[in-house]
């Protein structure tokens, strides 16, 4: 039976099923942050410098125009756009193979078998910041394996710089490939490192004047708060194991086992040949696998820069050893681990389709407000309900739970330079025009106990009570 991924059906059908799946797939707390910043940037609020983010500044800045023409369906479009992108990075992974010299075969089937992969599917099945990094990596790869064949064009080497500084942007991780590949261009002048360089100068531009404008803030998003915040996270709680080399390993091989990336290890490790193709994978595998394991813990989407590079290098090993059955049989095996985390996820649409059941409460919440008189930005540690909610989410808390959950990050002095609020230091907090609790809970992955000081100090400062239909949130309104 002939492969073949050629052909708009095929892609649009991926495009169809990756969509599907986004929409279909459970809530997830870690989306607040992401869609909070998409429409604050909307609205004309820039990272860091209005509204404390926890990551690199690209993402926002490209999704506001998606989140303003959105509108009330800011949350579900973000996951759409996210599950486009995978489509987008399997692109980026089967051009690439076949630049590499992979038959069609082999690229089909490395494409087909990153795609089975539960961190690819996690990825791009979120309002997160994982699948925009990827697909900009993964497209990249077509040019970076025609620079080490000689091929270099100047449209091609400006590409490589634009979209892995791009990658770079988006999340910092991308960063370490893409050092990693500057590095061997600066050694391997086919690949042209002056025009390299040159099509990175925009997004460098760009970062640096996000830097410039607010060092204290930028530095804390970009690298401090993800350096700091998850080991006072664990270290003060039951899971300080987490942060341990063993539980790194461990969780690293559990999450590449969830689908085929593990054997793809395997076919690259066998083939021996060497060349300039080969090197320059090899060696961003390499790369992706240090970015990946940098943060502590480690969760599935980390190893996402893995990946595309991983199976395009899996290509040219299927290339020159085609697999034999027993290695279909185990393939297919690993495919159903990558694949069943998924339909575990689906089987919950008995119970309804969360993102339905997302904007019925969006939609409460706004008649709950509407009904109070209520119309300034909204203090929650649930930002991706108000959209729909047709409300503004209040700065401090555009970063959902995650800095709200910290407690000696940042000094009381620092807290309002950097639009920030903890639940350590509510004194400090104002008169939010309302507060609105029950996002953060189980139905979203969260943790409801992270809302109690919220609720005590609006029960304590004479907030009064509205009900919001539906039973998942509570609402307090600022006294008149």
């Amino acid at each position: 039976m002939k492969l073949s991924l050629r052909g708009a059906p095929v892609w649009f059908g991926l495009a169809v099923l990756f969509c599907a799946l986004a929409l279909l797939r459970p809530l997830d707390h870690d989306e607040s942050q992401y869609v909070a910043a998409a429409t604050l940037t909307a609205r004309g609020h820039l990272p860091y410098l209005d509204y404390l983010y926890l990551q690199a500044p690209l993402q926002p800045l490209l999704f506001a125009p998606l989140a303003w023409a959105a509108g009330m369906w800011a949350w579900p479009a973000l996951r759409l756009v996210n599950a486009l992108l995978g489509v987008l990075a399997l692109a980026g992974v089967y051009r690439a193979a076949r630049a590499a010299g992979a038959g069609e075969r082999a690229a089909a089937s490395a494409t087909g078998l990153f795609a089975c992969c539960d961190i690819l599917l996690f990825s791009i099945g979120t309002a997160r910041n994982d699948a925009l990094p990827l697909a900009l990596f993964a497209l990249a790869l077509p040019a970076l394996v025609r620079g080490s064949l000689g091929r270099t064009t100047t449209r091609s080497a400006l590409l490589a710089g634009f979209l892995l500084a791009a990658a770079a942007a988006a999340k910092v991780s991308y960063a370490v490939p893409a050092l990693g590949y500057g590095a061997l261009a600066l050694v391997d002048r086919r690949h042209r490192p002056a025009l390299v360089a040159a099509g990175a100068a925009p997004v460098a531009a760009l970062v640096a004047g996000f830097y410039v404008a607010d060092p204290p803030a930028f530095l804390f998003g970009v690298l401090g708060f993800p350096t700091r915040a998850p080991v006072e996270y664990y270290l003060g709680g039951a899971r300080a194991w987490k942060l341990g080399w063993l539980a790194k390993l461990l969780d690293t091989l559990k999450f590449l086992a969830l689908g085929p990336a593990l054997l793809a290890i395997v076919a690259v490790v066998r083939d021996r040949r060497r060349d300039s193709v080969r090197v320059l994978l090899d060696l961003l595998v390499v790369a992706a696998f240090v970015g990946a394991l940098m943060p502590a813990p480690t969760w599935r989407q980390y190893l996402a820069p893995v990946l595309p590079v991983l199976f395009v290098r899996a290509a040219m090993a299927l290339e020159v050893h085609p697999p034999g059955r027993t290695a279909k049989r185990l393939a297919a095996v690993f495919v159903i681990a990558g694949l069943a985390p998924s339909l575990v996820a689906l089987a919950g649409l008995v119970r309804g389709v969360p993102m339905i059941e997302a904007m019925r409460q969006s939609l409460a919440i706004r008649a709950a407000l509407d009904h109070a008189g209520s119309t300034g930005p909204v203090a929650t540690l649930s930002p991706q309900f108000l959209p729909a909610a047709a409300r503004a989410v209040d700065p401090r808390f555009a970063a959902g739970p995650f800095y709200f959950r910290s407690h000696a990050l940042l000094t009381p002095a620092q807290e309002p330079a950097l639009h920030a609020v903890s639940g350590d230091r509510l004194g400090a907090l104002g008169a939010p025009a309302a507060i609105l609790l029950g996002g953060e809970g189980e139905w979203t992955s969260g943790d409801p106990a992270l809302e109690r000081p919220l609720e005590a100090w609006a029960q304590g400062h004479g907030y009064r009570a509205q009900a919001v239909p539906g039973g998942r949130f509570r609402l307090y309104v600022r006294p008149r």
